[in-house]
């Protein structure tokens, strides 16, 4: 627990207050033993270094590659390619073996290091992502320590001290992480449910400021646009090392819940529309940045199952807004569900205060080499992180967030079709909004609270994904790459060939049924299979996109965020008059037929997109 408050926001606080007398780092305490690699080449020490009586090992003059040195990545896929060759020769030496086996050995001590994002970012061929999986399939050797590297410039880079370094946030503990991750879904789940909260309020809204309903619409619409926005800024921001993931998730969501205050007592209706684009811009780090946190901490392996949660908070968030919002602003005014906003966020915003930890390895690392310089007094070390910060302009920022982004959407025709059509499952996600009131309060004359139950169709959605897309991970996905390797990101749009038809189906089910003397609840059917459709869509997307271009990874998902908020901002708009002149049968079906002509471009994308990635300047080759 000090170490989780150490590294949180209330831990620095009290770190920078008390001038580093409390939450100290090893480095910083009398009893800390500098470990021997960094003894041997920073010779002159301020502190105390470990003794034979101790227990510590003292560094041997020739010591051997497999205890003591890492080895690099080529190395690692040498040694393995090397076990598997020569596993089925008889007349193999007893050194060859023994040597195979430390270099295996030393290849699984690899993969607590490498968090999924770095991961991504180093492979740059298909060879280097096949790598990274096969690392990610074995299982952790035993503690052994790391040689940092020493440049030519006699610059030595800062490393984990060990293999199972508790710093390092992939050997995080199994509870640390859950307390991370339920924090990130907490935090999603709050944003999210701020958008559609307001949902139950436009009337409310209309009548105060005496504006029509598509004006009203844009608390809502300019709240999506936002979030949508946001990443494009805050997603790069969290990258640069001296930077990390908790300044920006703290300042800006200081920032979100303070504005809930002005949001719900303002009395001016543009006032209230700029106020909710600032929450929803000031919200999105939550979009931006949480699932970059979460790959600091999973591996690539495990990565599906964590992400699979976030996805769970970030849609169901929308769901439960007008749920937790109908009946309190039908008893009361249209202004509780932002004062709900307030209550609900604010503890949030506190326990990520005292609890979240920091995750960025650059951000760690680079803390870790000041602490070592201020110790030793020696300049030479440094993080990987400030060398390659050095180098960082604001020019090279400034692209990677405005320009990547939107020049790999339209370059590529695979990143521009998976973008298109995660953007219209959305907009139609988003068009919900603007349907059900026409269908359950028009037609079957449900209250605003009873009304919003009937999102719990969205949930119970994606509660059944989750547990089929586990499932299908766990036994499939996982079987086949211990086994066969990665294989082509293809594969890994198989259950987007069956579910695609769900969207369409859904839809169909759901504007067909929507009448009076059929019941409601069929009508729901048809929800929850629109959304499971949706559901494992999205995630089979956004599984293919970092194993088809994993060096681009961090722009794909925020051209792709960006996207498909502006069009469900968008669809907020045109779904209203389009449900009622058309009818909320014929509108649905309009709808269901795009989805008709994205599903065929799945099996297209599955199909050539081997040659579609050959012929791009962006795949990993």
């Amino acid at each position: 627990m000090s170490a989780l408050m150490r590294d949180a926001p209330i831990g620095q606080i009290v770190r920078w207050a008390t001038n580093k007398r409390f939450f100290q780092y090893p480095e910083e305490r009398d009893d800390f033993e500098l470990p021997v690699w960094y003894q041997s080449l920073t010779p002159q020490t301020q502190r105390r270094l470990p003794t034979q009586s101790s227990g510590a090992e003292t560094p041997r003059a020739e010591p051997e590659a497999s205890e003591t040195e890492p080895v690099s990545d080529s190395e690692s896929e040498i040694s393995l390619d090397k076990e598997e060759n020569l596993s089925g020769e008889d007349d193999m030496s007893e050194l060859e073996k023994i040597q195979t086996s430390r270099s295996v050995q030393t290849a699984r001590t690899q993969i607590s290091r490498v968090g999924t994002r770095t991961a991504l970012s180093k492979s740059i061929s298909r060879a280097d992502l096949e790598q990274q999986f096969s690392l990610a399939t074995m299982e952790q050797g035993p503690s052994r320590p790391i040689k940092p590297e020493t440049l030519d410039n006699g610059t030595i880079v800062v490393d984990w001290y060990t293999t199972d370094d508790p710093d390092n946030p992939q050997n995080f503990s199994f509870a640390k992480k859950a307390v991370v991750l339920f924090q990130i879904m907490i935090y999603t789940m709050g944003v999210y449910m701020g958008s559609a909260i307001y949902s139950p309020s436009i009337p409310g809204v209309m009548e105060r400021f005496h504006v029509s309903l598509g004006s009203a619409s844009l608390g809502l619409s300019l709240y999506v646009l936002a979030y949508g926005i946001g990443p494009l800024l805050f997603s790069p921001l969290s990258e640069i090392p001296i930077v990390g993931r908790n300044p920006p998730y703290m300042v800006s969501f200081a920032i979100f819940v303070i504005l809930t205050i002005p949001t719900a007592v303002v009395d001016n209706f543009a006032g209230l529309v700029i106020l909710r684009f600032l929450q929803g811009f000031f919200g999105s780090p939550a979009l931006a940045t949480g699932g970059a946190s979460l790959q600091d901490m999973y591996s690539l392996i495990k990565l599906p199952y964590v992400l699979s949660l976030w996805a769970l908070a970030a849609t169901t968030g929308p769901a439960l807004g007008p749920i937790i919002s109908g009946f309190s602003v039908q008893a009361e005014n249209w202004r509780w569900s932002m004062w709900e906003m307030l209550w609900m966020n604010g503890p949030i915003f506190l326990s990520l205060f005292f609890f979240l930890p920091e995750t960025s390895s650059s951000n760690i690392l680079l803390r870790r080499a000041q602490r070592l310089r201020l110790l030793t007094g020696n300049s030479r070390l440094q993080a990987q992180s400030e060398i390659d910060q050095a180098n960082l302009t604001s020019r090279d920022i400034a692209s990677e967030a405005l320009v990547r982004p939107f020049q790999l959407m339209l370059l590529d025709p695979s990143i521009a079709f998976t973008a298109i059509y995660t953007a219209i499952v959305y907009g139609i996600f988003y068009s919900f909004f603007e349907a059900f009131p026409l269908v359950y309060q028009a037609m079957y004359h449900f209250n605003l609270g009873e009304m919003g139950l009937t999102f719990l169709s969205v949930t119970v959605g994606v509660v059944i994904s989750i547990a089929v897309y586990w499932y299908y991970i766990y036994n499939v996905v996982e079987r086949e790459i211990r086994t066969h390797g990665m294989g082509a990101p293809e594969r890994r749009l198989l259950p987007a060939l069956v579910v695609t038809w769900f969207v369409p189906g859904g839809l169909l089910i759901f504007g067909w049924t929507a009448n009076p003397s059929i019941h409601w609840i069929v009508s729901c059917v048809g929800i929850v299979i629109t959304t499971i459709g949706i559901f494992l869509i999205i995630q089979c997307i956004f599984l293919y996109l970092p194993l088809s271009y994993p060096q681009y990874a961090a722009s794909l998902f925020a051209g792709n965020d960006f996207l498909r908020s502006a069009f469900a901002a968008g669809s907020i708009h045109f779904s209203y008059p389009m449900f009622h002149t058309m009818g909320v049968d014929r509108g649905v079906s309009l709808l269901a037929g795009l989805t008709v002509g994205c599903s065929v471009g799945v099996y297209v994308l599955y199909l050539f997109g081997a040659q579609l990635r050959a012929r791009s300047r962006f795949a990993a080759k």
